[in-house]
């Protein structure tokens, strides 16, 4: 009778699932537990490192940057750290390990924790908390005091209309109605001839704009280095006067200083390096080059053709002015950073011996897209090159209609420069180039120059800070 009972016992299959059920219930609650704690202290970890990257951040802010007292700059990170490290959950606040590494102007802050995430289930792991561990690193370089050499061109091709209402009203305003120079009528520049009666006029186009209020793109230049030098309403920190240079030095603490020239056949000297407000009381000299008259610029020395722009010369002339460039930084026998701010619509026209990337037109004139040697050499002097490009148009209008139409001149010596588009054609290409990397802005005609020149320069001047992990 055993025996059967004990047979039918194994042979019955009634209620295995509970038994199952019975025997994998203790694994599934320890592998639940282990699950459930383990996620939550990944969730603490992810927590964690966000307040170990905002630290790291807040550490190396422009503020930050020009504290020398590290453990100033600790005591930063350390706040912000707690202030989100407070988490619950957590047997204790962390207290981060910070380290403050300068080199140079480069300072790299890293932030680094052990925690302990408490277990909701301690019997199940046999251990009260679950440890986690991170670590943030951020670097940035403090802005450097920096010299600043802007170098605006006035040649006459900067007399164009400043948009296309302003070049439609000079080729409607030199009509010969109204300009009796034949040489200087339905033009879209404002030239300015010292001697327009040779032509047979009585005032030259620059007169003839100024009378009916037109504006030219040497106009806004002069704008946009207004802004830059003397006023600028934008500044994010109250209580500062002056231009973006004054307020980009407050917001940095850094020190700047600013020297202000023209070119056309050779390079003028309108503010020698000095403090950005005293450069900016020379922005009101900033004119058009004058001329003689139509193909005579200087009638001592040049009365052939109506050359007027030597880039490459005022590059080498700036580049003799300028020192060898420091870091930037306020340490004992460092010097400031130098930077050539280069404003232009790109195009050499000069009398030269050698005209490397173009054919000679008549009398040695050369009318080529900038030379870009003299830029390299400044820039393998550690000199950085900002360049803002004001495009080159071809603007002349039928004599006898008044409308725009292809001038012959343009077609033959600088069109094939300008293709497939003013922006994207060989003077622009060799206009970048010349530029140190990401220094480069172009604006085309009727676009706003202040704000181009702006943003250059606080491209230039900001530092950044970036987490490296």
């Amino acid at each position: 009778m055993l025996r059967r009972a004990v047979l039918r016992f194994a042979t019955d299959r009634k209620a295995n699932v509970a038994i199952i059920f019975a025997l994998t219930l203790v694994p599934i609650i320890f592998l639940l537990g282990m699950t459930l704690d383990y996620t939550l202290a990944l969730r603490k970890r992810e927590q964690l490192n966000a307040a170990a990257d905002a630290a790291a951040i807040a550490a190396v802010r422009p503020a930050m940057l020009a504290q020398s007292d590290k453990s100033v700059v600790q005591a930063t990170a350390a706040a912000v750290f707690a202030a989100k490290a407070n988490l619950p959950g957590l047997s204790t606040v962390p207290t981060p390990t910070i380290t403050v590494t300068d080199s140079g102007l480069a300072r790299t802050i890293t932030v680094s924790y052990t925690a302990q995430s408490v277990n909701n289930f301690p019997g199940v792991l046999g251990k009260q908390t679950w440890d986690v561990a991170g670590s943030a690193t951020a670097r940035a370089s403090s802005a450097p005091n920096m010299n600043f050499y802007l170098l605006m061109d006035d040649s006459p091709s900067m007399g164009i209309g400043a948009t296309a209402g302003d070049i439609s009203n000079l080729i409607k305003y030199t009509a010969p109605a109204y300009q009796t120079a034949a040489a200087s009528q339905n033009c879209g520049f404002a030239c300015h001839q010292t001697n327009i009666a040779h032509d047979g006029g009585t005032k030259d186009n620059l007169a003839i704009a100024r009378q009916r209020n037109i504006t030219l793109r040497i106009d806004l230049v002069t704008n946009a280095v207004n802004q830059l030098l003397n006023s600028w309403s934008n500044c994010p920190q109250s209580g500062i006067t002056g231009g973006v240079m004054q307020c980009m030095s407050a917001l940095n603490n850094t020190t700047y200083k600013a020297a202000l020239y023209t070119f056309d056949l050779g390079l003028n000297e309108l503010a020698s390096l000095t403090t950005p407000t005293t450069a900016g009381a020379q922005v009101s000299n900033i004119s058009l080059m004058p001329v003689a008259y139509q193909n005579c610029v200087v009638v001592s020395t040049n009365c052939k053709t109506d050359n007027g722009t030597d880039i490459a010369g005022a590059l080498k002339s700036i580049n003799d002015k300028m020192p060898n460039p420091g870091l930037g930084s306020n340490s004992a026998n460092d010097t400031p950073q130098e930077v050539v701010f280069l404003v232009t619509d790109g195009v050499e026209d000069k009398i030269s011996a050698t005209c490397p990337n173009a054919s000679f037109a008549s009398n040695s004139r050369c009318q080529q897209p900038l030379d870009t040697t003299m830029c390299k050499t400044i820039k393998d002097r550690g000199i950085k090159i900002a360049v803002l490009y004001t495009e080159y148009l071809q603007l002349i209008a039928d004599v006898n209609t008044g409308i725009q139409k292809t001038d012959q001149w343009y077609m033959n010596w600088i069109d094939k420069y300008d293709q497939p588009t003013s922006l994207t054609g060989k003077i622009a290409q060799n206009l970048q180039a010349c530029a140190s990397p990401g220094f480069y802005n172009a604006v085309k005609n009727g676009q706003n120059i202040s704000d181009a020149l702006t943003d250059l320069f606080i491209k230039v001047a900001s530092s950044t800070a970036s987490l490296v992990q």
